[in-house]
């Protein structure tokens, strides 16, 4: 089934430069991972977005997208914009401008019935983004991945997999200032030609026959890590800071096939936050728990995360852990402390008075960890766009700290890598205005022939640096079981 149809288009048209095309087929032999693996074939630059709602409910619909029609490319003071084969660089601009301008060029309807997402950028913002809206980060430590410092794809055609129907919608965008009828049969012909790949697709995992992961290694040793807690304290103790995020790396020499480590993942830890990015320069698999901002119909939402226990054993364990971090002193206070730097980020841009705590400090479990969850929501004022609300926010508290400037000085200081992906945001900007972005933790990096694994701890005036160490391992855990586990 195709929609809208050519004069409903042709009223689209009128008021939006891009309008989006569906065909519809039956899907229920088909899933979001076979539909990925059909389409992915033989691309160098493909991504698959999901959700898992409470723990056990998949959101509605999954994302499939390859053969991006544009890329943005950014590292320190250069963006690199590549388009049908040809590149060109801007030096010293704004890189939230330029890709503002993308969105606002192909602005297009929402469609009622029809995917939330139908188009537009997906990709992220590494945790040294923050440079671009900060300018006082001067201090930058050893880089030793080269990953870019944001890396964003332009998507005018896509699946989207309806769990609740069993079907898949293929989405064409067309360009409004052209001839509409030949447009519209050329979305027509694309969306055939892409249901046909998925239909002619009878596709089987790829497995490598390796040898079991023996072996972990890490960029610091128990000791450096609580060194480095220990030297956060006197700077709390000396009143810069009130609480800083510190971070350890994790390392896996010759790890398997990243999409058989995405499948576990979303096997073995169903998050809200599924995402599986392939390019021809690194794999990204990630499951993460965490929104870091959020734009639907002009309301914008983020979510912060901070206080955590282990899965207990058994459910009466597990209930005992969710007492004792409800009842911590220490957990409340960083929670308190990160919802009200969550409240002042959105009050930067929403209209006065609406910004609000909808829900505060609920306990939500996940395969190897549970944690200390609110909701801070507010109604954006006339004119703001999302990459402004995403401007406003960066990095979250809940990986820097309070004040938060302050916080990632010290940390440039004291964690003797580049964070990269971690800690910055993985998402979409839509072309229909609305924006969904998480937090990059949780998230296991290819690069250079190493899978890369990065986890930290909130570090308060009472901080235990044995502890704090322990609570950056629980965290890494479920990545590190994945890695290991994908072999078998």
């Amino acid at each position: 089934m195709l929609y809208p149809t050519l004069e409903e288009v042709r009223q689209y048209a009128a008021q939006y430069p891009t309008v989006p095309v569906f065909f519809t087929f039956p899907a229920d032999h088909r899933t979001p991972i076979s539909i990925f693996t059909a389409l992915s074939q033989g691309e160098e630059t493909a991504f698959l977005l999901e959700s898992v709602n409470d723990g056990s409910q998949w959101d509605r619909y999954s994302f499939i997208g390859f053969h991006p029609a544009k890329e943005y490319r950014a590292a320190g003071a250069q963006m690199r914009i590549t388009e049908n084969g040809e590149s060109r660089t801007v030096t010293e601009a704004d890189p939230f401008t330029v890709l503002q301008a993308q969105l606002d060029a192909n602005k297009c309807p929402k469609i009622e019935d029809y995917p939330y997402f139908t188009g537009g950028l997906i990709g992220y913002f590494a945790y040294d983004a923050v440079r671009y809206t900060e300018r006082k980060l001067v201090s930058v430590p050893t880089d030793d991945t080269g990953m870019p410092d944001l890396h964003l794809f332009c998507y005018d055609e896509l699946v989207a997999y309806d769990h609740l129907n069993s079907n898949a919608i293929v989405i064409v965008n067309l360009r409004a200032d052209g001839d509409l009828d030949a447009q519209y049969a050329h979305a027509k012909l694309r969306a055939a030609e892409i249901a046909a790949k998925i239909e002619g697709c009878h596709c089987r995992g790829q497995y490598r026959d390796d040898e079991a992961v023996n072996h972990v290694g890490s960029n610091l040793t128990k000791e450096a890590y609580m060194d480095m807690v220990k030297k956060a304290k006197e700077y709390i103790m000396a009143g810069d800071i009130f609480q800083v995020v510190l971070s350890q790396r994790f390392e896996v020499d010759n790890p398997p096939d990243s999409f058989e480590v995405y499948r576990r993942l979303r096997a073995t830890n169903p998050s809200p936050y599924l995402y599986y990015f392939k390019t021809k320069e690194y794999q990204i698999a990630g499951a993460s728990p965490e929104l870091l901002v959020k734009v639907t119909d002009g309301r914008a939402a983020t979510r912060p995360i901070a206080g955590t226990r282990p899965r207990g054993k058994d459910q009466a364990s597990d209930k005992a852990l969710e007492a004792s971090l409800l009842a911590d002193e220490k957990e409340r206070a960083e929670h308190t402390l990160l919802v009200d730097l969550g409240r002042n980020d959105l009050g930067r841009v929403c209209a006065y008075g609406t910004v609000e705590v909808t829900d505060f400090m609920r306990v939500e479990r996940y395969s190897k960890v549970m944690h200390l969850v609110s909701d801070v929501q507010g109604t954006l004022r006339e004119g703001v766009q999302p990459l402004d609300v995403l401007r406003s926010v960066l990095q979250a508290g809940t990986l820097s700290g309070a004040p938060k400037v302050r916080a990632m000085e010290i940390i440039d200081e004291l964690e003797n890598r580049k964070r990269g992906l971690y800690g910055g945001t993985v998402g979409y900007f839509g072309y229909n205005g609305d924006m969904n972005t998480c937090i990059a933790i949780r998230t296991v990096l290819y690069r250079n022939g190493k899978a890369y694994v990065q986890a930290g701890a909130g570090i308060v005036a009472d901080s235990d640096p044995e502890r704090e160490f322990e609570e950056t391992t629980h965290k890494a855990e479920a990545m590190l079981t994945a890695l290991k586990e994908a072999r078998k």
